[in-house]
């Protein structure tokens, strides 16, 4: 690669008149487990099992779901830094599941991730401006002029001074380490970034301040997000539409709105109940639901639904039968039995 493709500057388009910038279908990841003396294959964890989404062109797919539910290791999946044990992703009309790692080289720079752990995933050998630029050493022949042209670029988009470029990561907070692993995903101009929790480890009082720099990049270079987190309060800032995953399967899937006020999946609504209410006063106060119980073994998934084992709501059919996942409502999708039993009363 030998430039840098200018980026976007189109306001990010609504779901229903853009085109589909990633397609996954069917996405499984499984992670062998072996025993006995001979450490044979003796079963697998079941990380992800049967994943399929969309996500179009500048929008904000949020992943959400209770930790070890499976979203981090989708999205790591959908770039290939696991290799997926089935099922197909396809980025800007390519299925890169089925590339050789020299052409899967050649499609890293339109799609990046920002990880969870800023500490841990920048080096502390290298300096601000080596770690922004190692992106551009390896994908571009640019001269070091042009390369410390374009790190002050970045630096300047994700508001970090320029005088920072030759310290190193400890001599910055966790909001300013995140700042430069964002400007690292950006050194190539990619169309698609998947953010893995970018807030988690971050204070409360800088996570606003980081998702918000999220929001006005996306709208400066016309970036794609898949923003994965537990954070539900903040994936209404910023998501478009959201995905709730349990168990490694996507149980309900529907725009920001849509989903927070009429929620499909018992899952979904006892997440809901989970977020603190922002003014406790207020006359009207949601329930809290409390699931009972543990979420069962990845590696030893129930029968039938995943979530019969904790649900409020099963019936017998729900521990025999995994059920479908229906448009329940316009541009919304469940995967439960109550939708298909009601469909069949009706």
């Amino acid at each position: 690669m030998k430039d840098i493709p200018a980026p976007s500057s189109a306001p990010n388009p609504a779901p229903d008149t853009a085109r589909k910038l990633v397609e996954v279908r069917d996405l499984k990841m499984h992670f062998p487990i072996y025993g006995g003396i001979l450490r044979r294959q003796i079963g697998a964890v079941k990380a992800v099992d049967g994943v399929s989404f969309d996500i179009f062109e500048g929008e904000t797919l949020g992943i959400v779901g209770e930790s070890g539910c499976g979203k981090s290791t989708c999205g790591r999946a959908v770039l290939r830094l696991y290799e997926a044990t089935a099922g197909s992703i396809t980025i800007d009309g390519t299925d890169i599941a089925t590339l050789s790692q020299e052409a899967l080289r050649k499609r890293r720079p339109a799609m990046q991730m920002v990880f969870q752990d800023p500490q841990a995933s920048l080096n502390p050998r290298m300096t601000v401006a080596g770690i922004i630029g190692e992106p551009l050493d390896e994908h571009t022949n640019w001269n070091r002029a042009k390369k410390l042209e374009r790190i002050y670029e970045l630096m300047d988009a994700v508001g970090l001074n320029r005088d920072f470029a030759n310290r190193y990561p400890h001599a910055f907070s966790g909001g300013q380490r995140q700042r430069i692993g964002i400007a690292r995903a950006l050194a190539l101009n990619p169309k698609f970034i998947v953010c893995d929790e970018p807030i988690a480890a971050l204070d409360v009082s800088i996570q606003a301040q980081v998702v918000n720099l999220l929001e006005e990049l996306q709208e400066q270079f016309g970036l794609t997000y898949m923003f994965i987190s537990h954070d539900l309060s903040m994936v209404r800032h910023i998501a478009d539409r959201v995905a709730v995953m349990y168990l490694g399967v996507i149980v309900e899937l529907a725009p920001v709105q849509d989903l927070y006020d009429h929620p499909q999946h018992p899952y979904t609504e006892a997440l809901l109940s989970a977020v603190p209410e922002p003014d406790p006063s207020a006359e009207v106060r949601k329930d809290r639901i409390v699931l009972r119980g543990d979420v069962p073994s990845p590696s030893n998934p129930p029968k039938g639904c995943n979530f019969c084992t904790r649900c409020p709501k099963v019936m017998d059919i729900c521990r025999e039968i995994a059920p479908e996942t229906l448009e329940v409502r316009p541009g919304h999708f469940a995967a439960c039995h109550l939708h298909t039993h009601d469909q069949t009363a009706g």
